[in-house]
């Protein structure tokens, strides 16, 4: 990803902290004649490994895995995103743009059946999606059900060697151009323009 020096986000506690908000990334590796993308939700560990893990598990039947395992491989974690308007800036010489947030993360990606394993990975990404529901789901390991299920997957993980941040929210404009266009964003009202709006309130305020 190409990231100018002023969209350039290196602290590491808010790489790993925006990675798990935005846990549903893709996951893109190569089987040497084509691209492959998976989109797939994942389980975070900052401190594994030297420099983290991304964890997971997908369909035995996707080949993805087959290919991946062992090689180097890519995650794109997205978050929110909006087309900017020039107006928003009410100045002349501006051109439209879109102001976005992105991690990139690198690493080797291991495969793995061990059913002990997938269950823990499973039981882990259960329970951070359910602990907001008012009775929290869990998954019952003993049926037949479940066991089907489990022999359906694959897991995996991947160890981090190079994570990129891009946080594109105007930072090569005046601070009051970018005041501006967080007001404006607000006023459109989007639930996605807040969010963005939000983001670049936070990156002024440092």
């Amino acid at each position: 990803m190409y990231i100018p020096r002023y969209y350039s986000q290196e602290d590491r506690t808010k790489l790993f902290e925006f990675m798990k908000n935005n846990n549903f990334g893709i996951l893109f590796s190569h089987t040497g004649h084509e691209p492959m993308a998976s989109h797939l939700p994942f389980v975070i560990e900052e401190e594994a490994g030297d420099q983290g893990l991304v964890l997971g598990h997908m369909a035995k039947a996707n080949r993805q895995w087959r290919y991946a395992d062992g090689e180097q491989v890519m995650v794109v974690f997205h978050g929110p995103h909006t087309y900017i308007s020039p107006t928003l800036y009410q100045e002349d010489n501006v051109v439209p743009t879109w102001n976005y947030v992105a991690v990139h993360a690198t690493g080797i990606f291991k495969a793995f059946e061990d059913r002990t394993a997938i269950e823990e990975n499973l039981s882990r990404l259960t329970d951070q999606h359910e602990s907001s529901q008012p009775k929290p789901w869990q998954m019952d390991y003993g049926t037949e059900y479940a066991d089907q299920m489990i022999k359906r997957v694959v897991g995996f993980q991947i160890e981090i060697f190079d994570l990129k941040g891009k946080w594109k929210l105007n930072q090569n404009h005046s601070e009051v151009r970018r005041r501006r266009l967080s007001e404006g964003l607000k006023a459109q009202g989007d639930g996605v323009n807040l969010q963005v709006a939000q983001l670049i309130d936070e990156d002024m305020e440092g």
